[in-house]
């Protein structure tokens, strides 16, 4: 009589279920963000942000144009960096956007002049602050926020359409 069969770890389940269910991505960003200050030391980090991993190419935020023009320059070094992180073929490109850099819990800080959160949802929200982040002026990103957040409430209501009406 022969015994159980040779049990999976925890990690190799999660690890397949990812990538059934094409997490993978998202979980190497999570990663990467709780890493970021280590993988790419201090000074880096406080001026670039791991915004997004799309078919493996990584979207990083950068505060600034001068240093979008250094990242440029250090690109290989820190795909190599990525690379050694995340394993081969993880991360194969890197593309850089200047915006804003989120605080250290991962969340672009709010102007205290505006609260859009009365007027709608936090989902809403986050992706309002996360579409306008990369608008370098503070006064100009806010007031498209504001004027985002009040485009659905003046929207008039649309007639009910049947099948025959055209649109």
């Amino acid at each position: 009589m022969t015994g159980p069969g040779p049990f999976d770890s925890f990690g190799n389940i999660l690890s397949g279920l990812s990538k059934r269910l094409g997490l993978e991505s998202r979980l190497l960003e999570l990663r990467l963000r709780h890493r970021w200050r280590d993988i790419v030391g201090e000074p880096m980090a406080s001026h670039t942000w791991p915004a997004q991993i799309r078919f493996k190419k990584l979207y990083l935020l950068v505060r600034n144009p001068v240093w979008l023009q250094q990242l440029t320059f250090l690109k290989p070094a820190l795909l190599t960096k990525l690379q050694a992180e995340s394993g081969p073929g993880s991360v194969t490109d890197i593309a850089f956007r200047v915006g804003e850099i989120p605080d250290e819990t991962g969340t672009i800080p709010a102007s205290p002049a505006t609260d859009l959160r009365s007027a709608q949802s936090e989902q809403s929200l986050a992706e309002l602050v996360v579409h306008t982040a990369m608008i370098q002026d503070p006064s100009i990103r806010e007031r498209l926020r504001e004027v985002i957040s009040r485009y659905p409430a003046r929207l008039p209501p649309r007639p009910a359409r049947g099948p025959s009406q055209a649109p």
